[in-house]
């Protein structure tokens, strides 16, 4: 057991994780190799968000109003999109989407077809729960990757006398569950540096992860 007595401790040890660490994505099976891992949903940083079942997107076809919409992603990870049908979104990033959608267009045109831009306007789906002996435990949607130092910031650090020794993540995969471990207690030791929490197991959450601290 560990007595947490900083309450800043959590977050400084969550921004060194996030220097330290890369937090490559998952890509769907059927998906294009992608070039950078997913960051957070911004005016900046936008493109390399992976887009997530229930996702809010916008879809602007230049000089086609009749195509301009917002569609929200479905259950099954997909959108409907005139002209273009079905099309398989969760997972990929928005400009692998608009390849998608410009490639679906192309037989409606006899030269180039119009620039499409796909954006993620509210990015709902990615979400993660945190139970157990944190101060302020509940379901997150980040909007953005994290890891899982922040996502025990964001449900307010861990309570007093939590087991950091053992953090579970309940994470699923279709019907499958997997539990992953995770020891947190040594970034929270005196003298801990960059190089610690490069070698420390900070595992990247995913969308539906369950984060239980005992």
């Amino acid at each position: 057991m560990i007595r947490i007595r900083l309450p800043v401790a959590i977050a400084a040890a969550a921004t060194m994780a996030s220097m330290a660490q890369a937090q490559p994505a998952p890509s769907p099976v059927d998906a294009p190799r992608p070039a950078a891992a997913g960051k957070p949903v911004a005016a900046t940083a936008a493109s390399t968000y992976r887009i997530n079942a229930g996702d809010e997107l916008e879809v602007y076809v230049w000089g086609e109003e009749r195509l301009q919409r917002k569609v929200k992603v479905l259950p099954d990870g997909t959108i409907a999109f005139p002209l273009v049908g079905q099309i398989k979104v969760q997972g990929y990033l928005p400009s692998e989407v608009e390849a998608s959608i410009t490639n679906g267009l192309s037989a409606q045109y006899v030269g180039a077809v119009p620039q499409v831009t796909v954006s993620v306007v509210v990015p709902s789906g990615m979400q993660f729960s945190v139970m157990g002996r944190v101060k302020s435990p509940g379901t997150f949607t980040p909007g953005r990757y994290v890891n899982v130092l922040e996502a025990l910031s964001m449900a307010g650090g861990p309570a007093e006398f939590a087991n950091l020794d053992n953090v579970l993540i309940i994470r699923k995969s279709g019907a499958q569950l997997s539990a992953l471990s995770v020891r947190l207690t040594p970034l929270f030791k005196l003298g801990t540096d960059a190089k610690d929490v490069a070698g420390g197991n900070i595992l990247q959450i995913e969308t539906g992860d369950t984060v239980i601290v005992r």
